[in-house]
């Protein structure tokens, strides 16, 4: 791809809305399946929220090709095969892909199975709805990588507290809430990215700009997420705050303004 890395925010505006279904170009609503590939790379080490996911795969089912790429344990991953047999396709990380491990494994192996051009990468926290999917396909009709803004929903304390570092990442360029969609040509051409970093898919979207790729930011699209448990929220500080230091100019406008 020749063209320069660029990234849109607000240039590109979402296609008109009739029913709650993004409309075609020619405004009319788009019925049926979408060419997309939905890749979830999952790993549990408990499945006390196992119904509310497998109703949340039976949903995304309606609309796209689901690819759970499960890293769990084989205990969990064989009850997961029995609960969503015949629902998505449901398989392992690929350990040949040497390198990779935890999510980014899961990733690797999921765009390399796309079964579509268009593949959105969500982790199992974060619930697109069907405008939210149709939105991306068409976005990435004309980007490389698209990254929406999340909200959570529910809001307990820790949410409403984390949601102050949600709005001023999206003044300092948008937010990352562990969702992005990408063309799988673009990602095979470029040779995926380095696993091998704590804040993937910012190093996703660094490589496909470095690669010449366009990269578009909406601040209209908004993916809802579920918020973690407290006791999870207190645990992701560490890795939250090394992801930050990949960010160090954003990291200083967070500092300038602590007591």
């Amino acid at each position: 791809m020749s063209a320069p890395a660029r990234d849109h925010h607000a240039a590109l505006a979402p296609a008109p809305v009739v029913g709650g279904t993004a409309a075609g170009p020619s405004g009319g609503r788009r019925p049926g399946r979408l060419p997309v590939e939905y890749v979830l790379p999952l790993r549990r080490s408990d499945d006390s929220s196992l119904t509310g996911l497998t109703d949340h795969l039976r949903h995304l089912a309606r609309w796209v090709d689901v690819t759970v790429v499960d890293g769990s344990p084989p205990e969990l991953f064989a009850r997961h095969a029995a609960a969503w047999r015949g629902l998505v396709r449901h398989v392992r990380p690929d350990a040949a892909l040497g390198g990779a491990k935890g999510r980014a494994l899961g990733v690797l192996t999921g765009v390399g199975l796309a079964r579509h051009e268009h593949v959105v990468i969500a982790d199992d926290d974060v619930r697109y709805d069907e405008s939210g999917l149709r939105a991306v396909h068409e976005l990435l009709d004309r980007v490389d990588l698209v990254r929406p803004q999340g909200h959570f929903d529910r809001l307990p304390w820790h949410a409403w507290w984390d949601t102050g570092r949600t709005l001023l990442n999206r003044a300092f360029g948008g937010d990352w809430p562990g969702t992005v969609a990408v063309r799988r040509g673009t990602f095979r051409a470029m040779g995926g990215y380095d696993p091998d970093v704590l804040f993937e898919d910012l190093e996703l979207a660094r490589t496909v700009r470095a690669y010449g790729g366009a990269t578009a930011t909406p601040a209209w699209l908004h993916v809802r997420r579920l918020p973690p448990t407290a006791a999870h929220f207190r645990g992701q500080r560490i890795r939250q705050a090394y992801r930050d230091q990949a960010q160090p100019l954003r990291l200083l406008a967070a500092l300038a303004v602590l007591p």
